[in-house]
């Protein structure tokens, strides 16, 4: 069950903190007080969709926070294994947090850590069952109305209608890949010619990385083959000199170096610059060495030059064809590959695909009739059951009256039929659909005769928004009752603007209104003795001089 709510700049609210209490509870105020505020509260604890117009004007945020109680073995189960890690061994309670920023960004929390919108939705759907005026709405829609009946049918039709799904998706994705292997058919081998074509292309070629860089160089050491030779050669002339006259650079460091060794050991810094003479003489040789081979080994090479610019040419081709580098045509070379193996196996994943579709669909036709006559079995005991329930909640002599269609597509996303609840108010009259057949006041009663049928799961607590709108009189004194009974079964809270209804509650509050400030702001209290007595006066219509009034609400309590 709930325990608290504690809600801080949302909408009219400031600031509010309710400790509910076990049984039925009950909230009410004057119209445009704020009472589906804390609906909304609610709402967003079971990961609702939030907006930034719900922050009160001039705060930075809205907070929402509910304390629950645990129910049994809910952490036991697979889903809320992580949840389990979180929480304290014996831990009997959760925190649910929301936050929702002035600029519209919002933040989810469970057990003080952060959490998804998706998080809440699943965990809050275990604590908490909506029912809302919106539902009205939601329970005119065939898909909902299927919901209902397979829900009465039981956990285990639940679990082959989840399966029925699944194998209806893959049917639908067998269909779409069998259609596009199909579709391509006609452009395979055109397709096969294309990609072959631009893989022998860059086959022939087979450029690799830095492979250009390289061959530039090659081609512009052959393009000016004489200029270096003749540079080296005078180089080394110049280092080594004629072997005639013996001159040249290198002459010249032996002379020195011959100097210098008549003055070896007289002085160590003298002998230091000999050693440098004499490094340099070996290092000149080396060079000249190494110049002499150069100039010897370079030579003009037409051919060879030709041949490069030849495959430098091609690289380029190929570049411009794909993507600019080297590298983008050796990933295009990849994608061609790919293609050729993904086409040239296309019969066999055609094939493939055709026989996984006919099991599929097979499995789903199984699944289907065996979703149908479960639905067809429980058909029958559902409309006796709402029936019961709607005798209870005044409406004595409706009928409710499932109608179950033939899906226009033969197989639909939830089974081979469409689901339609027909109700007949009254007895003699003919039942047609509840969007056609139903007040506000009728749909509100229909919808609280299926939350009687378990509808709310297996949520420890229920929460009726104003579902008690447009009725009166006794029969909102009926629908109150029926909300007491749910009450002794799990935590009811209802929003509601009927005295019969509130005066029934085991816990009361009361959302009040004030325009005294610059800004309206609303308040909550909980409601205790005369404070209670007072409220459903108010509701009743009555001041607080008005006696009869006053009597009235004793006597409505009195009677609760």
């Amino acid at each position: 069950m709930l325990r608290e709510l504690r809600i801080e700049n949302l909408l009219l609210i400031e600031r509010a903190e309710l400790r509910l209490g076990e049984g039925l509870n009950a909230i009410t105020g004057e119209t445009g007080a704020g009472k589906t505020v804390l609906a909304h509260s609610l709402d967003l604890l079971m990961g609702g969709k939030a907006r930034a117009q719900i922050v009160r004007p001039g705060a930075p945020e809205a907070w929402v926070e509910g304390v629950f109680d645990l129910p049994d073995g809910l952490l036991e189960e697979p889903e809320f294994a992580e949840l389990a890690e979180r929480l304290p061994e014996g831990a009997e309670e959760v925190v649910l947090g929301r936050r929702v920023s002035a600029g519209g960004r919002t933040s989810a929390f469970v057990a003080g850590r952060a959490a998804t919108a998706a998080d809440l939705k699943l965990l809050g759907g275990r604590l908490l069952a909506f029912f809302g005026q919106h539902e009205h709405r939601r329970l005119t829609i065939s898909s909902a109305q299927l919901e209902i009946l397979d829900g009465f049918a039981g956990p285990e039709h639940l679990e082959l209608r989840s399966e029925y799904r699944e194998t209806h998706r893959e049917c639908s994705r067998l269909a779409a890949e069998l259609a596009e292997l199909r579709e391509r058919e006609g452009s395979r081998e055109r397709d096969l010619d294309l990609y072959r074509y631009e893989l022998s292309e860059i086959e022939a070629v087979a450029p690799e990385p830095e492979e250009r860089e390289q061959m530039a160089a090659e081609r512009e050491r052959l393009r000016h083959a004489e200029s270096l030779r003749e540079a080296a050669g005078a180089a080394y002339g110049g280092l080594a000199g004629a072997e005639a006259d013996g001159g040249g650079a290198a002459a010249a460091i032996a002379e020195a170096e011959s100097a210098l060794q008549g003055a070896a050991g007289l002085d160590q810094g003298l002998d230091a610059i000999a050693e440098r003479v004499a490094a340099i003489g070996v290092e000149l040789g080396d060079v000249a060495s190494e110049l002499r081979d150069y100039s010897e080994g370079v030579e003009a090479d037409p051919g060879g030059l030709l041949a490069i610019e030849e495959r430098l040419e091609a690289i380029d081709r190929l570049e411009r064809k794909h993507g600019g580098s080297v590298e983008s045509v050796l990933a295009h070379a990849e994608r061609c590959r790919a293609e050729i193996a993904q086409l040239e196996g296309a019969e066999e994943r055609s094939a493939e695909a055709e026989a996984g579709l006919a099991a599929a669909e097979a499995r789903r036709a199984e699944l289907g009739e065996k979703l149908s006559t479960g639905r067809e079995a429980a058909a029958r005991p559902l409309e006796k059951r709402v029936a019961a329930e709607l005798e209870q909640l005044a409406m004595a002599g409706a009928s409710l009256e499932v109608v179950l269609e033939p899906h226009p597509d033969g197989f639909g996303a939830s089974g081979r039929e469409t689901v339609e609840l027909r109700v007949a108010p009254n007895p003699g009259i003919e039942a047609a659909p509840l969007r056609d057949a139903a007040s506000g006041g009728e749909l509100s009663r229909v919808m609280l005769a299926l939350s009687g049928l378990g509808q709310g799961g297996s949520a420890a607590t229920m929460v009726f928004d104003e579902i008690d709108a447009g009725i009166g009189g006794n029969t909102a004194r009926v629908v109150g009752e029926r909300l007491r009974a749910l009450a002794g079964e799990r935590q009811v809270i209802c929003i509601t603007h009927l005295p019969q209804v509130a005066s029934l509650a085991d816990t009361h509050f009361r959302l009040e209104k004030d325009v005294s400030g610059a800004e309206a702001s609303a308040s909550v209290e909980r409601l205790e003795g005369e404070g209670v007595v007072s409220e459903i006066r108010r509701m009743l219509g009555g001041e607080s001089s008005d006696k009869a009034a006053t009597k009235h609400a004793r006597e409505l309590l009195r009677a609760a």
